[in-house]
């Protein structure tokens, strides 16, 4: 029976920036790997340069990152994924805007050290500080003439559009609703996950760069969109998604019903305004959802209702109950794992598979909510259609029903008919490579033109719309270019045993004790031997396997050591795949029989970088090389 055929791929640059997972999948291309193991020898400072060095808001990521990075981190198809995220809050809370105290507060220095660190980074993507040095030169003497700029919100995509456009030499003024800075990270993440102390210092640092922020003020109410187009040369628009979405569902309006994202502002701003005034909840409440605002909710109402009363009297009759209930399985829920032990800890009682049919009233009071089972959420094409059992339903008691099913943003200060054009899902219509609206002056970034994504996809929204924006600004089109190299390492070693090291657990607080306050941050995060445990389990991606062809003599000795299998000696006539491989041997062998030639194919996925393959090689054909690259942007020729 013949053998099947193996399709491959021959390596070109994109191929081994993809090795690199951790970076492929940020949004920003962080060197996740560079940092993890700049941390795992030791190397801390380093370790928060190369961090900061493409994310202005590094130090708030360290605490609330969706972690795309961890996600497709290659360890997570051997165990579990190195824990990125904490790594990063550790040289972040060492050596980040937050590791400075007041007194000593100098925001400007640190972005100096950021900047004076790109030479030594391996792998720099374009979103990185010292992608613009060409076009840095001169910054103090610009800044004086620099354009003014407007930015219309100042959430995760409007921080970052301010930060790199103030870097570029422009003047950024920020328009905020909320009486402080960064938006939803403020109003909408609960202080026992991002310290509100953190967020002050992240922007800080922003405006240390020129940056003005005028707080409470709504764009629409208390200044018009026209009124801020004729004062500046730009408009950039990133309002972000700050309304909850509802399903009109009978009894779901009046009172008694909120919206999450409204709830969680309202405790924010109270914790910072008493004189602000809470919803006022009742002893049970549910909360429809099952996503991470979902908890959040349900978490925040827990604290809300229990500063003075222990973990073990909430489960108490007619104390306070917190029920989530949404339409996914336990297995389906968006909501993170974590998420879900620690809202479990904390008393949240969960009811899955349950669809909202209507929020039950007695003279006009909510009563309880009622649901049917859901049997299905999404089809055979994955595509959202939930399917229901009509017959089964459940009633659930409560006075108080919260909605956390979905946000939607607000543009209601655009005038409907307008030059700046509003799509059906009310989103704002941009071009995909610009964003740049219909109205040549007005860009936009963040949910407010694709919908609610993870925060890191807002800022990368943020970053790429400064570049166009200034672009625009100075009529000079910016143009990216990108060297790559591959390094031999000729004593290439790893730590002992790294490859049977367990995820190390992140610290937590207890739940009775985090409960009883809505500023008790729940992680606690790694000391510095876990850190550098943790950083050990990474299998430094940015390395691989090169065979030399010419000296290799197919013994097969690599294939047979590899502790993961991932190596095989082959038959050329079973090896397909693109144009490329077909050049590839057509160039190198003619036009020859295949079948009488072997190669060596590799699984890229299985490999853990450990070199037992390049010290089992008797002819030295296979070395350990890491793979580097580095972007810049240029100003080019006039823009069109």
């Amino acid at each position: 029976m013949p053998l099947g055929k193996l399709h491959v791929e021959v390596p070109d640059e994109e191929y081994w920036r993809k090795q690199i997972k951790c970076q492929y999948a940020c949004p920003v291309n962080t060197d996740a790997r560079g940092y993890v193991r700049a941390i795992a020898r030791g190397d801390f400072e380093s370790a928060y340069l190369i961090a900061r060095g493409p994310n202005p808001l590094a130090s708030i990521c360290g605490r609330v990152c969706g972690a795309p990075c961890e996600a497709a981190c290659r360890r997570g198809a051997v165990d579990d994924a190195v824990s990125i995220r904490a790594l990063k809050r550790y040289v972040t809370e060492r050596f980040g805007a937050e590791s400075f105290t007041k007194e000593t507060l100098k925001p400007i220095e640190l972005l100096k050290r950021v900047f004076s660190h790109g030479k030594q980074r391996d792998c720099s993507g374009s979103e990185e500080l010292h992608a613009f040095r060409n076009l840095l030169d001169g910054i103090e003497t610009r800044k004086q003439d620099g354009e003014a700029v407007a930015i219309i919100g100042s959430g995760p995509a409007g921080l970052a559009v301010a930060h790199d456009l103030a870097m570029l030499g422009h003047r950024p003024t920020v328009f905020e609703m909320e009486p402080m800075p960064a938006g939803m990270l403020a109003v909408g993440i609960p202080a026992y996950r991002l310290p509100r102390e953190l967020i002050e210092a992240e922007v800080e640092v922003i405006r240390s760069l020129g940056v003005e922020f005028i707080c409470n003020t709504q764009v629409g109410k208390d200044i018009s969109f026209e009124e801020i187009r004729s004062k500046f040369k730009a408009t950039v628009i990133s309002v972000g998604a700050k309304r909850s979405r509802i399903i009109p569902i009978p009894g779901g309006e009046g009172p008694g019903v909120f919206g999450g994202v409204e709830f969680l502002r309202d405790v924010s701003v109270r914790n910072t305004d008493e004189d602000s005034i809470l919803p006022r909840l009742g002893k049970r409440i549910v909360v429809i959802g099952g996503g991470n605002v979902a908890y959040d909710v349900s978490r925040t109402v827990i604290r809300q209702i229990g500063y003075d009363v222990s973990r073990s009297m909430l489960r108490q009759a007619n104390v306070g109950e917190v029920h989530l209930c949404c339409l996914e399985s336990v297995e389906e829920m968006p909501a993170d794992d974590i998420e879900i032990l620690e809202g479990h800890e904390e008393g949240v009682f969960l009811h899955p598979s349950f669809g909202p049919v209507e929020i039950l009233r007695k003279d006009g009071k909510v009563c309880g909510a009622k649901f049917k089972k859901c049997l299905r959420v999404f089809d055979e094409q994955g595509r959202f259609s939930p399917k229901f059992d009509e017959d089964d339903m459940t009633i659930i008691e409560a006075d108080t029903v919260i909605w956390a099913i979905g946000q939607q943003s607000d543009v209601s200060f655009l005038k409907t008919d307008g030059d700046v054009k509003i799509t059906d899902r009310g989103l704002i219509e941009t071009n995909d490579r610009t964003w740049q609206t219909s109205a040549p002056d007005v860009f936009a970034a963040g949910d407010i033109t694709y919908g609610p994504r993870l925060l890191i996809d807002a800022v990368a929204s943020g970053k790429k719309c400064a570049r166009y924006v200034h672009a625009f600004l100075t009529g000079k089109q910016l143009s990216e270019s990108h060297d790559y190299v591959h390094i031999n390492i000729p004593n290439y070693s790893r730590e002992a045993d790294y490859e049977k090291l367990p995820r190390t657990e992140i610290p937590t607080m207890g739940a009775a004790e985090r409960s009883k306050s809505q500023s008790t941050v729940v992680e606690h995060g790694y000391d510095e031997q876990q850190s550098m445990r943790e950083a050990s389990r990474c299998f430094d991606c940015g390395v691989n396997t090169i065979f030399d062809s010419e000296k290799c003599i197919l013994c097969g000795g690599c294939a047979d050591v590899c502790p993961e299998l991932c190596l095989q000696l082959v038959s050329c006539d079973r090896l397909t795949g693109e144009a490329t491989l077909n050049e590839s041997l057509l160039e190198r062998y003619g036009d020859v029989d295949l079948s009488g030639m072997s190669a060596i194919i590799k699984d890229e996925e299985k490999c853990i970088r450990c070199a037992l393959c390049a010290e089992r090689c008797p002819v030295d054909a296979i070395t350990m090389e890491r793979f580097g690259f580095t972007s810049c942007w240029e100003a080019g020729v006039a823009a069109k």
